[in-house]
C-alpha cells in the first residue's frame, strides 16, 4: 500500500465523504479558495470552513495558505492519485448508472403458466426480440408459482390476481370460460344435461384452486374424469384427439379442432356466474420502472389487448 492508499484508509476510518474528495482536488487543481469555490458552487468562507475540518480530521496539513493561493503540501500530493482514481470510478459508475437507465438490455425472467407460455408468449417473442436486440427472456414454465417478493422472478403472468402488498397486478383477460370438445365427440354428446354424462379432461389436485375446478367440484363432486394434468398443452391435445371435454377460456374455440359444447340451460347459467378465466400480469413493485422490465410488461400486455 503506497502514501497516498495509507492517507485514504486513515480518511476513510473518518467517515471520508465523497464531497470531501471533491473539495480536495478543486482546491489542489485551482490553488485558490476563491476558484476552487466557483467550481464547487459554493462561497469561499464555506470552502475555508470545509478544508479546515478535513485537515483536523486527517490530523493532516494538505495545504499552506499564502499571499498567492495554495501551495499542496507533500500529503496533498501523495493524496493526488489516489483521489483521481475515486473521481474516474466515480464517473464510471454514474455513466453505468445512467445507460442502464436509458438502454433495455438484459434478461428478464417470466413465470407462466404452460398453457399461455406455449399459446401466447411463445410464438410471439419475435416481435419483442425485434424491437430490443439486447434483450433476453427466461421463461419460467410451469403450474406452480414463483415468488415474485423473492426475486424468483421478474414478471409473471397469473390466474389470479396477488395479495402480496409488494407486488403490483393488471388484468389482461377476463373471459367466460366454456365446455370444449372435439367436433366428433361433441356431436356424439349432443346437449349435454349432466356434467356426469361426459368423459372429462380437468387439471390435476395441485391447481384445484382454479375457478373452473372449483366450479365442477361444486357441480358434480362426484365426478371421476377420464384424465387429469396440469398441463393445459396436454389437455387441448387429449381433447382435440376426441378423449374428452374440458373447460377452457372461449378463445380456444377454433371452431376446427376445438369446437363448444352444447350444454343445458342450467349448466349455462351456472357456468357463466361462476367460472370466469382471468389472466393477470404481475410485477414487483420495486422493478415496475426498470427499463428491461417495463419494456417486458407493456410487450406482455400488448400481446393479450391484440387478443
Amino acid at each position: 500500500m503506497h502514501d497516498g492508499q495509507c492517507i485514504l484508509a486513515k480518511m476513510q476510518g473518518s467517515r471520508l465523504r465523497w464531497d470531501d474528495v471533491q473539495v480536495f482536488l478543486a482546491l489542489h487543481r485551482e490553488r485558490s479558495l476563491a476558484r476552487a469555490a466557483v467550481v464547487l458552487g459554493l462561497d469561499a468562507s464555506t470552502l475555508s470552513r470545509r478544508l479546515t475540518a478535513l485537515e483536523s480530521a486527517l490530523t493532516l496539513t494538505l495545504f499552506d495558505r499564502g499571499r498567492e493561493g495554495l501551495a499542496p503540501t507533500e500529503a496533498a500530493s501523495q493524496l493526488l492519485a489516489t483521489a483521481e482514481a475515486m473521481e474516474l470510478a466515480a464517473a464510471e459508475f454514474s455513466r453505468d448508472a445512467e445507460g442502464f437507465e436509458r438502454q433495455i438490455e438484459g434478461r428478464v425472467r417470466v413465470s407462466t403458466m404452460p398453457g399461455v407460455a406455449d399459446s401466447m408468449v411463445a410464438p410471439r417473442l419475435g416481435e419483442l426480440l425485434a424491437r430490443h436486440p439486447k434483450l433476453t427472456l427466461e421463461l419460467d414454465v410451469s403450474v406452480g408459482y414463483a415468488d415474485l417478493s423473492r426475486r424468483e422472478a421478474d414478471l409473471a403472468l397469473r390466474g389470479s390476481r396477488p395479495t402480496h402488498v409488494g407486488l403490483i397486478a393488471r388484468r389482461l383477460v377476463r373471459t367466460p370460460t366454456v365446455i370444449v370438445a372435439s367436433p366428433g365427440y361433441a356431436r356424439a354428446l349432443g346437449t349435454l344435461r349432466a356434467l356426469g354424462d361426459a368423459r372429462w379432461i380437468t387439471y390435476a389436485e395441485d391447481l384445484a384452486s382454479q375457478p373452473s375446478m372449483r366450479w365442477l367440484a361444486q357441480c358434480a363432486p362426484q365426478l371421476d374424469p377420464v384424465l387429469r394434468t396440469s398441463s393445459f398443452s396436454s389437455q387441448m391435445a387429449a381433447a382435440r384427439a376426441g378423449v374428452g371435454v374440458l373447460l377452457a377460456p372461449a378463445p380456444f374455440v377454433d371452431g376446427e379442432t376445438l369446437v363448444r359444447v352444447k350444454a343445458s340451460r342450467a349448466i349455462e347459467q351456472s357456468l357463466r356466474e361462476v367460472a370466469h378465466g382471468e389472466l393477470w400480469l404481475v410485477g414487483h413493485r420495486a422493478l415496475r420502472t426498470v427499463p428491461r422490465v417495463s419494456a417486458v410488461w407493456d410487450w406482455l400486455a400488448s400481446l393479450f389487448e391484440k387478443g
